[in-house]
């Protein structure tokens, strides 16, 4: 139970920085939907939970070191091919999005210059990736109970003070939809692009756990959590949607509300979530073509972390977020494909 425990947690803790950070994300993909984006939100964690046990159940077996051993085997050698390109790409792209959002987060919380923030964040990405796999799962996981605590916080406050009834506010909260697709397509979107996120290093912690029992307890665990999460936040902004509308990180918006401390501390929640997921996506892109037993790993790291240093300056992250969109439809594609392998083992062990 343990293990699971750690292999739920560090799932939660890798996709928070892409999915769920500014709380902007729970506010355009669940929250413009007034009520509907309750039923979406329970939608996501059946996915979450679902598809993290598949994942973890079939990296397990396989014994993977890396995305691309899991990638071909379930789609072939063609298509097998062309989303191990995209989803390397995507991998390095978040990684420099999250360096570039530690940058702007630190000029706003200490006033420091954004490329001091963003080297901050690269220094102690690179310190993290060079640990063992076992390390990197801790530190990840550790996250995961602090940041549900601050949610949970937040959600309590919110509920407590609410101005308007959930009736009025749902109607504000449409007005700030942004999507014309059905709530349910959203939230399936969403739910898609987080496993796209997580995938590669979920295949690589699960590669390593001998028994295919609790590494899909973990899987199920995650999905769990990261339901718990959005449906606290989805909550806690639809009960001040009339404060937040138009906001870009509401959640730190609320914290603030109920006292400076809680700001504070919500903010070095958001650096958390951003760290977990850089380390997620640095370490997951890295494996995909070294071995960290390597003593290349450790050079090639640094190297790499110099490039995305230099495009998180150069407006990178502008065009990498237009892979955003792409990796949803992706990581639906991917889900399908993980997914239909499962109960293929599954038939063929009955």
């Amino acid at each position: 139970m343990k293990k699971s425990l750690q292999i739920g947690g560090a799932y939660v803790g890798i996709i928070v920085g892409a999915g769920f950070a500014s709380g902007q994300e729970i506010v355009l993909y669940f929250t413009s939907y007034g009520f509907y984006g309750i039923y979406g939100a329970l939608i996501a964690t059946i996915g979450f939970a679902l598809v993290g046990m598949c994942i973890a159940q079939i990296s397990s077996r396989l014994r993977t070191k890396s995305h691309k051993d899991l990638i071909y085997q379930i789609s072939g050698n063609t298509v097998g091919f062309v989303m191990d390109c995209l989803l390397s790409l995507f991998l390095f792209g978040v990684a420099v999005i999250m360096f570039a959002g530690a940058g702007a987060t630190f000029q706003q919380m200490f006033g420091l210059p954004v490329w001091l923030g963003s080297i901050c964040m690269i220094v102690l990405t690179i310190a993290t990736v060079m640990m063992n796999m076992q390390s990197i799962i801790n530190i990840i996981a550790i996250a995961t109970p602090y940041l549900l605590t601050i949610v949970s916080i937040i959600a309590v406050y919110s509920l407590a003070t609410m101005d308007l009834t959930f009736v009025e506010q749902a109607v504000i909260a449409r007005q700030a939809q942004a999507s014309s697709k059905s709530w349910w397509v959203t939230a399936l979107l969403y739910m898609s692009f987080n496993i796209g996120v997580c995938f590669s290093l979920l295949t690589v912690m699960c590669g390593s756990i001998r028994n295919e029992k609790v590494a899909g307890m973990g899987g199920v665990i995650g999905g769990i959590l990261l339901g718990a999460l959005i449906l606290l936040i989805n909550l806690s902004l639809l009960a001040k949607m009339n404060v937040i509308v138009g906001i870009d990180i509401p959640m730190l918006v609320l914290a603030n509300e109920i006292h400076p401390l809680v700001g504070l501390l919500m903010s070095i929640s958001l650096l958390g979530m951003i760290y977990n997921t850089a380390v997620g996506m640095f370490y997951s892109f890295m494996v995909r073509f070294l071995k960290p037993s390597r003593p290349s790993f450790k050079i090639a790291a640094v190297f790499i972390g110099g490039l995305g240093f230099l495009a998180s300056l150069a407006g990178f992250t502008t065009l990498v977020a237009k892979l955003y969109a792409v990796m949803g439809y992706v990581g639906f594609i991917l889900v399908v494909f993980i997914v239909v392998a499962w109960l293929r083992g599954v038939r063929q062990m009955a």
